[in-house]
């Protein structure tokens, strides 16, 4: 059994619109290990304006699992709502752990500050060279402050970019060799 789960990966899956929290409620309660990334916006209407919590990723869920588990996979297909594992040539594709983790602290940034100019130019590929991001690329957007700068992260599972902050001290420019 412990060698099932030691080799549980993240999985993205597509379900309904606007059925993310539903889907995600029903894996806790068939013990699936899931995670929907939830963000505050403000939206407004012509009478009021209102702080709204929805998913990050539209119809999107993932999900931490074992694809040799054929069990678990088909309960996890069968939950109201689920439309599909994320695929490339029908196998599903794993999204990488530093990924998750990226989300996560995307999630958990709530500095604001205003924006200066830096060493690297826009657009630049960039890498993540300590922590536990390490050995992240993603493309440098701009600087936050003295000590941040933001860079965009791929997640190429559900096909979008999150922006996220890191230390200066902790990126390095990535060298492309031509």
């Amino acid at each position: 059994m412990s060698d099932i789960k030691d080799n549980k990966e993240w999985f993205a899956i597509y379900v309904r619109s606007r059925s993310e929290k539903m889907v995600f409620k029903q894996l806790g309660d068939i013990g699936v290990e899931s995670f929907l990334p939830l963000i505050t916006r403000l939206k407004q209407w012509s009478d009021r304006k209102k702080k709204v919590v929805e998913p990050l990723f539209r119809s999107y869920v993932f999900v931490r699992h074992d694809i040799r588990d054929h069990n678990k996979y088909y309960d996890i297909l069968n939950i109201p709502g689920v439309v599909r594992f994320i695929t490339i040539e029908k196998k599903p594709v794993a999204v990488p752990e530093n990924q998750i983790i990226a989300i996560k602290e995307y999630l958990n940034d709530t500095e604001l500050q205003d924006f200066n100019y830096d060493d690297f130019k826009e657009g630049e590929l960039v890498r993540i060279k300590s922590g536990q991001m390490r050995d992240l690329i993603g493309r440098y957007v701009e600087t936050k402050g003295k000590h941040h700068i933001i860079i965009v992260i791929e997640i190429e599972a559900v096909g979008q970019s999150l922006p996220i902050t890191v230390p200066r001290s902790m990126v390095e420019s990535v060298r492309v060799s031509q």
